[in-house]
């Protein structure tokens, strides 16, 4: 009877190890912010588990994660970040990991960096350069590169996987210079939030006039002189519209808008986070056609 029982115990012991999934055992890839979340995912297809740590609609500057996901980073394959000073809330754990010899990718050293030219800082490497898809495309042949280097990763899936996603963006490129080209000279003027429209700026010949926060970062504020300087601004270059991100509040682009006595349009942008499903920037690519869309509506 004893016997019988232990049998039936074995039985069944194996036939719930049957139904339970299989362990993933795929090269664990961590990324800090979900733009570059989504790039690497389209790049490594189902050759990698991709962890991606800022969620939907968060800001890059400020979110912060679990002890769970901390040690996590730690374990990991390989570690995707942005770099240039972005990942605020995030950059001790990416610290702690590189300390540790986890591999890393930094997408900041894959491009031309520009520099910020105004506000507080003036000076500082400018984070921003997923709004120039050219730029995306070196961080796509970079991030290529480290990828195959991964114990367990094809290297012929992800270089198709590369190519392939490579020719998407330079046809959002190329449909956004052809968007934008439509924007008369005069009204190629962009104040935002905060200062995020450098590279776009430089790579569609558009004019930054300013932003209501004068710095890189959502997490400084402006001065009565910073507001005054931008009424002064957006009174002489009668731009139509100020660009907030969807991730920050937009209460101060209001209020500039208030202040200056002129009529002027606060229109949502997708510049630092993806949404979640249904929220119009699912992915990268989609947020630049939504952004691009926007832009041209709101100046001309």
């Amino acid at each position: 009877m004893r016997t019988r029982a232990v049998l039936a115990a074995v039985v069944l012991a194996s036939g719930l190890t049957a139904c339970s999934a299989p362990a993933d055992d795929r090269p664990l890839v961590v990324v800090s912010t979900n733009i570059l979340g989504d790039v690497v995912e389209e790049v490594a297809g189902d050759e990698v588990r991709v962890l991606t740590l800022m969620r939907p609609d968060a800001d890059p500057h400020s979110f912060e994660i679990s002890a769970q996901e901390a040690a996590r980073v730690r374990s990991a394959d390989l570690v995707v970040s942005n770099g240039l000073g972005l990942e605020e809330g995030l950059q001790q754990h990416l610290d702690a990991a590189a300390a540790e010899g986890v591999p890393g990718f930094v997408a900041g050293d894959a491009i031309e960096v520009l520099d910020y030219t105004a506000g507080d800082a003036s000076g500082a490497p400018d984070p921003h350069f997923w709004t120039d898809p050219a730029r995306m495309v070196d961080v796509v042949e970079g991030l290529e590169d480290a990828l195959v280097e991964v114990d367990g990763v094809d290297p012929a899936a992800v270089r198709r996987q590369a190519a392939a996603y490579v020719d998407q963006v330079e046809d959002v490129d190329a449909e956004m210079t052809t968007a934008f080209a439509a924007i008369p000279e005069e009204r190629r003027a962009l104040v935002t939030n905060h200062h995020v429209f450098g590279y776009l700026a430089q790579r569609y010949d558009f004019e930054v006039v300013g932003a209501v926060i004068p710095g890189g970062t959502t997490l400084a504020a402006p001065s009565a002189s910073d507001l005054a300087d931008l009424v002064q601004a957006v009174d002489e270059t009668g731009v139509g519209a100020i660009f907030a991100e969807s991730s920050a509040p937009d209460d101060l682009a209001r209020a500039l808008a208030d202040e200056a006595g002129v009529e002027v349009d606060v229109v949502g942008l997708y510049t630092e986070s993806l949404t979640g499903p249904g929220g119009g920037a699912e992915d990268y690519l989609s947020m630049m056609r939504a952004n691009t869309a926007r832009i041209g509506e709101g100046l001309s």
